[in-house]
């Protein structure tokens, strides 16, 4: 009789036991979950979400390409107003869903191609080291042409400007190229009003406007957003972005 007693106490504690730790498991599960779905609320709230009703610029990619070129346009475009709120869609785009590759060393995951691109306000084309394949890639040079008809401005940077030259959407307008880019960029494209880029840093001309490309594509961008937007707001970017700090670094 005390053997059985002392199974049965130790059946029921073993029960117990059990009890307990399925529900400190469950616990430590509903915990670990509530901890995550904080965290990824932290990290996700200030996503921007693909807005409609809202402009939309696209950030034209390719392998090679001079990252700080796509990064200037997206750092002046992404930022919201004063009240936080969200003025545009920046969107990156590439000839294929494949990961592209920057002249710098990082993979860039494209939003669309050229085949899902939606209809765009303004396209920024960006350059890279090498130019020659972009340039005789038709099916980039025909997107650009599409993308013309569309939109209503289109940008530029850097030698960025032989990709507008062999679209021909800019024949007769006046642009900018990379400093020391000028006299091979008229020659090849004769139809264009080449500036001076030992002189000129950026120029614009009716819905196309220039850079030299680098840091200078946030002239570019600057620009274009004040005409978009606003004095006010491109002044409370440049603020968002310490412009002020990096011009008086040197002080």
């Amino acid at each position: 009789m005390k053997n059985v007693l002392i199974i049965s106490t130790l059946f029921f504690a073993t029960i117990f036991i059990s009890c307990n730790n399925e529900k400190s498991k469950t616990n430590l599960n509903t915990e670990n979950t509530n901890r995550v779905e904080s965290q990824s609320d932290t990290l996700t709230k200030h996503l921007k979400p693909y807005k409609t009703e809202l402009p939309t610029i696209g950030l034209l990619m390719f392998n090679g390409v001079l990252q700080g070129e796509v990064i200037a346009a997206s750092d002046v475009f992404g930022k919201p107003n004063q009240n936080f709120e969200q003025l545009f869609n920046v969107i990156t785009i590439a000839e294929t869903e494949n990961p592209i590759t920057t002249e710098e060393g990082m993979h860039f995951v494209p939003d669309y191609t050229f085949e899902n691109c939606p209809k765009l306000t303004v396209l920024f084309v960006p350059s890279g080291y090498d130019m020659y394949a972009h340039v005789r890639n038709e099916k980039m040079v025909d997107f650009i042409k599409k993308k013309n008809e569309e939109t209503k401005y289109i940008v530029s940077n850097c030698a960025g400007a032989q990709l507008i030259g062999e679209s021909g959407i800019a024949d007769g307008h006046k642009i900018v190229t990379y400093i020391g880019g000028g006299k091979q960029l008229q020659k090849d494209y004769p139809n264009l009003k080449v500036q001076n880029d030992s002189l000129v840093t950026f120029v614009e001309d009716g819905k196309f406007s220039s850079s030299n490309g680098n840091l200078t594509s946030y002239i570019s961008a600057l620009n274009l957003l004040e005409k978009m937007t606003s004095n006010e707001h491109r002044k409370f970017v440049e603020s968002y972005l310490y412009i002020d700090r990096f011009q008086n670094w040197r002080e």
